[in-house]
């Protein structure tokens, strides 16, 4: 995992606070907590103040939103460096790239995806490329390990890449059109590749001999209310002696 800092001093802007429109929407967040839990809306609204800032969060949107919500700079701060989703760095204005680098991403090929970002954005992550529209880092698990290897830009996940694969989808955001967000092979979501491949033979539901002798049973049929749970069959009499 790497370590993460806020951006040098010499790229942090001298101020911040959030846009009219920005400030009435965090609000409206702020509301929807009783009094004195004002601090529970901290992740959205550090959230509001990285997409304002062109998609990364300086010290000084941190401090504003620490104010915002009557908070220690410290504590915002702490969820600010804790979680992947904020960016403490410039970003590339077309696409930030965050590759998963946990075991499983790693075992199925994320060493290629790193080559890629290495070779095309810039050799060192937390970097943007020379014409300003990339950037990348490594992060860690990101919740899609069966579709593993993967990569998540902006708010999507591109997933079952290869080295090949994930140029495209950078040649896609160059372009202007990216790829279709999810797997990059022939899969449904999470699905085995190829389709499924257990429970699939006719006899097992009744069309030719199987032991349910009715149609298949449908999502609805399956959720059909059964007996109520608090009903108990007669419990059995002792035996005598």
């Amino acid at each position: 995992m790497s370590v993460r800092r806020l951006a040098p001093p010499e790229l942090q802007p001298k101020e911040f606070s959030f846009t009219a429109e920005n400030r009435a929407w965090a609000e409206k967040q702020v509301a929807k907590y009783p009094p004195g839990r004002q601090a529970s809306a901290v992740i959205p609204l550090l959230w509001r103040a990285q997409e304002q800032h062109d998609g990364w969060l300086p010290q000084k949107a941190i401090e504003h939103v620490a104010d915002f919500l009557g908070m220690a700079n410290i504590r915002v701060l702490e969820v600010a460096t804790f979680y992947t989703m904020f960016l403490l760095q410039p970003v590339g204005k077309k696409a930030h790239v965050q590759v998963c680098g946990t075991t499983p991403c790693r075992l199925r090929g994320a060493d290629a995806l790193f080559d890629v970002c290495a070779r095309r954005i810039h050799p060192e992550p937390h970097h943007v490329s020379a014409d300003g529209n990339y950037s990348w880092e490594e992060v860690e698990c990101l919740g899609a390990c069966v579709n593993a290897p993967m990569v998540l830009i902006w708010n999507d996940t591109y997933e079952d890449l290869t080295g090949e694969t994930f140029e495209k989808v950078l040649d896609g955001f160059t372009n202007g059109k990216p790829a279709k967000p999810g797997p990059q092979i022939d899969r449904h979501f999470s699905a085995p590749v190829g389709g499924p491949g257990t429970l699939i033979a006719p006899g097992l539901y009744g069309s030719n001999g199987g032991d349910n002798d009715g149609p298949p049973l449908t999502d609805s049929n399956a959720k059909k209310p059964g007996a109520a749970a608090n009903v108990r069959e007669t419990p059995a009499g002792q035996p005598s002696t």
